[in-house]
């Protein structure tokens, strides 16, 4: 039997909730929770505050974005089709 891919952060709701909503919450959240690129000193130093606040911590500047990512994200469809 082959090896499955980790479940990563979404381990912690075991059995239950469906493959396919624990799959499309991990997405959210690793996007959310990875530094993005700053749109005023242009460094990887953004992070999250909460939904749609996000401050860079080079610059210090502090300013509002999507809920969970900054930049325009493909769908889960054009997503499968790359794979």
């Amino acid at each position: 039997m082959a090896k499955s891919k980790g479940s990563g952060s979404t381990k912690r709701f075991g059995v239950r909730y469906g493959r396919t909503l624990k799959r499309k919450f991990e997405d959210i959240e690793t996007e959310s929770r990875k530094l993005h690129k700053c749109p005023y000193c242009s460094k990887i130093k953004v992070k999250r505050i909460t939904a749609g606040i996000w401050q860079c911590r080079k610059c210090d500047a502090k300013f509002t974005g999507k809920a969970y990512t900054l930049s325009k994200r493909l769908s889960l469809k054009e997503e499968v089709k790359k794979e």
